[in-house]
């Protein structure tokens, strides 16, 4: 006989935690099946030990920056040390309890689609009466160039113990310029690989200020270049002198050193290699062709997170949803949780006999997004060109950041840029891209502003406070004609 729950997650990550926590909190029962750390990528080899290793660089950044501080400077043992401490030395005992507290059921093991509501989690067989809900989310995606020698993922990038002599990272977008920054000023002599730009999804000033960043850190950057081979082996050159905290492989997955052959005829020899070239779907092995889905796949879904079909016809019964970064909608750790709720309330509506209040309203046009690069990098919602090819009537505002009195005070000699994206037909921000140190925190105000397409002549009338930051949406706004 089957365990029968109202609702089966598959991944007890923040967005399968959020799914089955409010599904509890709307009367139904949950379990979920996960076959690693309760708690997901973002607890253990994403956000958190990220950022962990982020902050004490932004802050000595910050610092060198200030006239009349000195002495700045990162001890890397220690910062691992903190990173550890932030990933739960990759213990999961408090999301378990956390789970307990929550009223969810927890099985140990990787989960599988046994058919309609039914999930098979090792030896058991477990029953869902209302839905079975995907959040897997992704893992990383390896060029057939870089996988036969052996490469750190973001996994490996984000929980190594020691600091490679030299590390080249393969990929321009979010994940390899925050390890650029983070492991540059660790003490490894980094290069950074791109196709193209840096940060090519956000307005072209953003990868600009992020590449100068990081050359002004000493990493070398390297644009419009691609890998077309790879060779690992032989012994990893003398590091002696190299410093505390460096090691030959930085305990990443590889043994001895790796050299990349460029497209340009030029190449380029590490300890370690980072691929940071993308994401796909953790979907291949969770039984989806059970249920008539191709192995491998995004899930499509509706505004509930319902999958959008099964077998071809749409409907599929109301029983199977998808959320997080398993959809593709929107691939960051509060977009999952948000996506989550959504999910979670939806079903426990419909599973009362009414029909979902709460639908996702943001994923496709309102996600923000921090990169804590030096500077760091904030964005929400639509760019120009996106606005446009949605057929918005768009005027775009600029502004030098490093104008604002707020900033000055921030950092001497600030360098940063904002742009704002009005709909000049609704009078409303569309989107706003922020470049410069500590817009992190700056970017929660426009999504509000987004989120809730408050009129610009209202915002007007939102006072900032002098002499802080925020004074940039006045200039903004004044830049707008307000």
């Amino acid at each position: 006989m089957a365990d029968t729950y109202d609702v089966i997650v598959l991944g007890a990550g923040p967005t399968g935690e959020n799914v089955a926590d409010r599904a509890v909190r709307g009367g139904l029962t949950a379990a979920i099946a996960e076959s690693e750390l309760a708690g997901g990528e973002c607890s253990y080899w994403a956000c958190m030990p990220s950022k962990a290793l982020l902050r004490p660089v932004g802050a000595v950044a910050e610092a060198e920056h200030l006239d009349g501080v000195t002495g700045a400077r990162l001890e890397p043992d220690k910062v691992l040390a903190r990173r550890d401490s932030f990933a739960h030395h990759w213990r999961d005992d408090g999301q378990v309890e956390w789970l307990k507290n929550a009223g969810v059921e927890l099985v140990r093991g990787p989960g599988r689609l046994a058919g309609e509501r039914r999930v098979q989690v090792g030896d058991a067989e477990l029953a869902a009466a209302h839905a079975v809900v995907v959040c897997t989310g992704t893992q990383a995606a390896v060029p057939p160039a870089l996988a036969a020698v052996r490469p750190w993922t973001s996994r490996e990038a984000t929980s190594a113990h020691a600091v490679p002599r030299r590390l080249v990272i393969v990929g321009g977008g979010v994940v390899g310029c925050e390890m650029a920054a983070a492991w540059q000023a660790l003490g490894a002599q980094v290069t950074l690989l791109s196709r193209g730009g840096l940060l090519d999804r956000l307005p072209a000033f953003a990868g600009t200020l992020v590449a100068d960043g990081l050359r002004d850190a000493g990493v070398d950057v390297r644009l419009g270049v691609a890998v077309t081979a790879a060779t690992r082996g032989g012994a990893v050159a003398d590091h002696e002198g190299a410093g505390a905290g460096h090691a030959d492989t930085g305990g990443g997955a590889g043994t001895g050193a790796v050299t990349l052959t460029l497209d340009d005829g030029s190449a380029v020899t590490a300890d370690e290699v980072l691929a940071a070239t993308g994401r796909a779907p953790r979907t291949a092995d969770i039984g989806l062709e059970a249920v008539g889905l191709a192995p491998g796949s995004w899930l499509e879904v509706d505004d509930t997170m319902r999958v959008r079909a099964i077998g071809g016809a749409d409907g599929n019964g109301g029983w199977l949803y998808a959320a997080g970064d398993v959809n593709h909608l929107a691939l960051l750790t509060h977009m999952g949780k948000y996506q989550g709720r959504v999910c979670g309330d939806a079903i426990a509506a419909r599973a009362r006999g009414q029909e979902p209040a709460v639908r996702d309203r943001s994923s496709k046009t309102c996600v923000p997004q921090v990169i804590f690069t030096v500077p760091e990098v904030s964005a929400v919602g639509l760019t120009k060109e996106q606005a446009e090819a949605a057929g918005h009537n768009v005027r775009v505002v600029e502004y030098e950041i490093g104008d604002v009195a707020g900033a000055r005070l921030f950092e001497d000699g600030y360098t940063g840029h904002a742009q704002m994206i009005v709909d000049e037909q609704a009078k409303t921000i569309l989107g706003m891209t922020l470049a410069g140190p500590g817009v992190g925190e700056l970017i929660h105000a426009a999504t509000i502003a987004v989120a809730g397409e408050v009129p610009v002549d209202k915002l007007w009338h939102a006072v900032p406070s002098y002499p802080t930051m925020s004074e940039l949406w006045l200039r903004l706004l004044e830049s707008y004609g307000l």
